[in-house]
């Protein structure tokens, strides 16, 4: 089963060279996991965000993230695991779960969906 694991946590909390430690302390482990891994990659601040949504047929553009939160999504890892057990073990690994939260969610397959 495919897995998402979401990285939650505070955009201050890190300094330029510790940020730089975890992104390659992240792709360390990517490589440890093997076949677990799909994808992963962390996201710009939420500065550069910009949210859409459709209203009776009209777009509305807003600059910023969808909601204000004292943590911010701040990347992912797309696993496969045998379950969740292992999915959790998986996100425990994640530099990211030292100073915010790891999100683990089941990825519902859809049929007809480009690989």
């Amino acid at each position: 089963m495919r897995y998402m694991l979401l990285i939650y946590m505070d955009e201050q909390a890190l300094d330029e060279s510790q940020r730089q430690e975890c992104y390659e302390e992240s792709a360390r482990m990517a490589h440890e996991i093997g076949p677990n891994y799909l994808a992963a990659a962390p996201l710009q601040p939420t500065s550069t965000a910009t949210s859409v949504k459709v209203r009776d047929g009209k777009r509305l553009v807003t600059d910023g993230p969808f909601a204000e939160t004292r943590e911010q999504f701040a990347g992912y890892f797309l696993i496969e695991a045998t379950d969740l057990d292992e999915a959790i073990g998986i996100a425990a690994r994640i530099p990211g779960a030292r100073w915010g939260t790891v999100e683990v969610r089941p990825v519902i397959e859809v049929a007809g969906l480009p690989d």
